[in-house]
């Protein structure tokens, strides 16, 4: 705290009184004033004797009721995509159309927002290993439409690279010429590291802010990843990523075809609130591409504070609940992450 010093001694003071300041002065007491608006607190008298032991508390302790953990009341976003029962996205709910529930218990919508302007960050990871290498070609023209439509001047992209190897090709960023020089790079590989580019790609959107999303075009065969299904997948739950899983699949009956694959990236994509297509031609994968460009657009953001601060379990179940219907009585498909970590990442 600063003072302000006097701006001028007034001259009726006595002259017994600066006998005795000066006095008091040459005793020790330094000079040093009481707190402003407070009198001086009187010494208290020294004890006599040491008190027994060291830091002994006067104070009877409470019962030892075991630790408490609590986590810090944050904001839980909620990005929740909804379609009609063709797969349209549906823009025009309110926030009364909504009910958030965690654990089974309900919670107050403190945001929402309706077609989020919120920036989005993007990891569109391409799968280039051999069994891939017929396909390149198309994934290549449909990834550079993709970013062309995707991208605005708010938004970031990375690009990434899967094979044996995952390798980012180019570092966020708005410039889409710098992303389609990136996939001019692209390179064919021996194995397929998916559920390490799942990994990579969540810890690299994992400080992101705003949206976040993980594009991933592949045939869904993992071969040569040191993550496996479940580290991937709660990698991407703490990042808060939304996965969307584009597998190509030329021949529905290819002997070589990672059906366990394609079923692991479709729980991924589910369990995050995003979505996954089949494509085996160009015109597929562009409509792939579109859709996923149609629901960035037409999200709605929901954000809650939770009503329960203790961390009694680790991860914490969401339920958005819609009861709404279209036109013909049908029920609207409601899509969002399953739930968040309590705890921060490591």
């Amino acid at each position: 705290m600063e003072f302000k010093k006097a701006g001028a001694v007034r001259k009726q003071f006595k002259f017994t009184w600066c006998v005795l300041l000066l006095a008091g002065l040459a005793q020790g007491q330094e000079g040093r004033l009481p707190p402003l608006s407070q009198p001086a607190a009187t010494p208290a008298p020294k004890p006599s004797s040491p008190p027994p032991g060291p830091n002994v508390s006067q104070t009877p302790k409470p019962p030892n009721q075991g630790p408490t953990f609590k986590v810090n009341v944050r904001l839980v976003s909620v990005f929740t995509t909804v379609t009609d029962s063709h797969g349209a996205p549906i823009a025009n709910l309110g926030k009364e159309d909504f009910r958030v529930m965690e654990d089974g218990v309900a919670q107050s919508i403190s945001v929402f927002g309706r077609e989020s302007e919120l920036p989005l960050s993007i990891v569109l990871a391409v799968d280039t290993s051999e069994s891939t290498r017929r396909d390149l070609p198309l994934e290549v023209s449909s990834a550079r439409k993709f970013v062309r439509s995707i991208l605005r001047p708010v938004d970031h992209m990375s690009l990434f690279q899967i094979t044996e190897n995952v390798d980012q090709v180019t570092r966020f960023t708005s410039d889409t010429k710098a992303i389609e020089r990136g996939i001019d790079r692209l390179q064919v590989g021996a194995g397929t590291s998916l559920y390490d580019a799942i990994f990579l790609a969540s810890d690299a959107l994992m400080d992101r802010e705003g949206r976040k999303v993980l594009v991933l075009i592949t045939d869904g065969g993992d071969t040569t990843s040191h993550a496996d299904y479940n580290r991937a997948l709660k990698r991407a739950e703490q990042a808060e990523a939304i996965v969307y899983s584009i597998i190509v699949v030329p021949v529905d009956a290819d002997a070589g075809r990672n059906t366990g694959g394609e079923h692991a990236l479709i729980q991924i994509s589910h369990d995050t609130g995003g979505k996954y297509y089949y494509a085996d031609s160009l015109n597929q994968l562009d409509e792939a591409f579109r859709k996923i460009s149609d629901e960035l657009r037409t999200q709605y953001l929901i954000a809650y504070y939770p009503s329960r601060q203790v961390a009694d379990s680790p991860f914490r179940r969401i339920q958005v609940q819609l009861d709404k219907k279209d036109g013909e009585g049908k029920s609207f498909q409601v899509r969002h992450r399953a739930g968040y970590y309590t705890a921060p990442a490591r």
